[in-house]
């Protein structure tokens, strides 16, 4: 037995699933309102005779492993930590021995930085000073200090350092996580005469601090951070996203701010959706963790160079992830949100709900920092804004974008398509609008794809309703691979110790899920089965021909050139006689 089936023998689905989510019982399962979306009635649903939930406001659903990643924002491995502690499962014990060896070492670093926390958070108790900057300058109640367990290192040569090696930590411990440092030949703390605020990963422990002066010191960096460690990776480091989870589920949004003395305060304002990247360093990681909780994110930056930059870079990597990408505007006369949070908490709560599409503030301040009266002026504006709008992916917003652009400078749409064909590869950028279905395979169509599956994997009568359908008809490996089994068993179905018994995981949950599917939405149907399977293959093979016709209308597009046309006029007839053929 692997870690992972260990982990899944030891834990009750439904008293994990039931730590997020409110569980009656329902005969032989449990119903709650789904925490992915507002619903009032419970069509959320857990089984414990097959270990698997299925939400049916969302689609979404799978084992216990897949709720746990939808729910936390955490990827596989640290899932797979998360349920072996709660399931009291050593995975050191299923791992080779290197593996073995680095898991270890991991676990020290976390242990020393977990009583660096109790020791910084002493000394922030014991020095009048830092008292007064946490609580008078910076204005943090004593609740949001304890939450974030800010704490104060004191302007000591090696205070915390004598204590870790009393404690039987190894001089190469200390300095890998990052709390020690050799000066002058002899071990000392990383930390000094400085508060400091906890770094945590997306499960909470503790990865390493961020620390600020509370004095003026000429020449001191006012911030210093943990340096890269084995478990510290700034362009991993999301501040705060183990408190905010929750909300950014729960709000379907994220803020995304500079400072992590922002977030704090922004927390304690009552605005709990926030979180902070390390600076405005913004990576594609940092975008990819959040979009786990949600794909609104709300950006709240400094309006200076770096975040100009940032934000610039930001909305290049948020098309291609399929995040909704905004700006939190401040009112005039704040330089940050700090200011504005310890001065009008409410008028920051007001900012934050009433956010600006990212690229529209983009050219709202191009537009104001150059004479749009002038040709100069027109250029550099739309030079930066196209540059801009050629890294998105979807060709509609790009549409929008060049539209906006030309209102904007007074410029003709033609011309400002012209020249972002000259900035990037060249795109018919009006002529073929592509369907929804094109831009994104849809939950609908998602949904239409499951219940289909779900008939005809329970009912061998219904898979006539297959026969107009293809393997590749069907989104995503997993679906297929159930579309295939079925084409496989012909007539037959497998017996429940059957299914336990297939070698792929993921299909095996899949198919539990149908089966939870057909049991909550269709056990009660008789005759009436037939005419919704038919509906529901008749719903992905209308989404299939949408699909092929919007494949053709690309192709046609581009052989719209006369002398295209004149060369290849037979596969451009045959383009149009096979869109022609879609029609009916």
């Amino acid at each position: 037995m692997d870690a992972k089936e260990e982990i899944r023998s030891r834990l009750n689905i439904e008293d994990v699933i039931g730590d997020y989510v409110q569980l009656k019982r329902a005969g032989r399962n449990f119903k709650g309102l789904s925490p992915f979306s507002g619903e009032k009635t419970p069509s959320f649903v857990v089984s414990p005779d097959k270990h698997i939930w299925h939400d049916f406001s969302s689609n979404k659903g799978g084992d216990v492993f897949s709720f746990i990643m939808e729910v936390e924002g955490l990827d596989f491995r640290g899932t797979l930590e998360l349920l072996a502690r709660k399931a009291g499962v050593d995975l050191s014990l299923y791992q080779a021995q290197g593996d073995k060896g680095l898991s270890q070492k991991k676990e020290r670093l976390y242990q020393a930085l977990a009583l660096a926390v109790k020791f910084y958070q002493q000394n922030l108790v014991a020095n009048q000073a830092a008292l007064q900057y946490v609580f008078a300058k910076r204005q943090f109640s004593k609740e949001i200090v304890q939450r974030f367990g800010i704490g104060y290192a004191p302007n000591l040569s090696s205070g915390l350092t004598d204590i870790l090696i009393k404690r039987c930590f190894t001089s190469e411990e200390l300095h890998g996580a990052g709390l020690s440092v050799e000066r002058r030949g002899k071990l000392g703390d990383m930390f000094r005469g400085r508060m400091v605020v906890p770094l945590c990963d997306a499960q909470g422990r503790v990865v390493g601090f961020t620390a600020r002066l509370i004095d003026d010191q000429p020449g001191a960096p006012k911030y210093i951070n943990t340096p890269q460690t084995l478990i510290y990776d700034k362009g991993r480091q999301v501040f705060g996203l183990h408190m905010a989870k929750e909300a950014i589920r729960r709000n379907n949004y994220a803020v995304v701010m500079e400072g992590n003395l922002d977030v704090v305060a922004s927390h304690q304002a009552g605005e709990t959706a926030a979180v902070a990247t390390a600076g405005t360093s913004i990576t594609e990681w940092h975008l990819r963790s959040l979009s786990r909780l949600t794909n609104d994110i709300r950006l709240c930056f400094d309006v200076d160079r770096a975040g100009i930059a940032a934000t610039e870079r930001a909305i290049g990597m948020s098309s291609q992830a399929g995040i909704q990408l905004q700006i939190i505007k401040l009112p005039e006369g704040y330089k940050d949100p700090d200011e504005l949070i310890r001065q009008d908490p409410t008028e920051w709560q007001r900012v934050v709900q009433q956010p600006q599409d990212a690229m529209e503030w983009l050219l709202d301040y191009y537009s104001a920092q150059y004479d749009l009266s002038k040709a100069e002026g027109k250029r550099q504006v739309t030079s930066k804004a196209l540059d801009i709008v050629g890294q998105l992916v979807d060709p509609v917003a790009k549409e929008h974008y060049v539209q906006m652009v030309a209102l904007r400078t007074g410029a003709s749409v033609s011309a400002i398509g012209t020249k972002l064909q000259q900035m990037t590869e060249p795109l018919d950028l009006v002529k073929i609008k592509p369907s929804k279905a094109q831009i994104t395979q849809t939950p609908k169509l998602h949904l239409y794809q499951d219940h289909l599956l779900a008939l005809a994997w329970v009912y061998p009568q219904l898979r006539d309703s297959l026969l107009k359908l293809e393997f590749n008809d069907f989104e995503g490996t997993t679906r297929q691979a159930v579309y295939g089994l079925i084409h496989k068993l012909d007539t037959r179905q497998l017996e429940a110790n059957q299914v336990d018994g297939l070698q792929s995981d993921r299909l095996r949950v899949k198919i539990k899920e149908l089966e939870l599917i057909v049991e909550q939405r269709y056990a009660t149907l008789d005759d009436s089965l037939y005419f919704v399977a038919a509906e529901l293959s008749k719903r992905v093979l209308v989404d299939k021909k949408t699909k092929q016709k919007d494949e053709l209308a690309r192709e046609l597009s581009d052989m719209q050139d006369p002398i295209q046309r004149k060369t290849k006029n037979k596969a451009y007839k045959k383009l149009i006689q096979e869109i022609e053929s879609l029609k009916h």
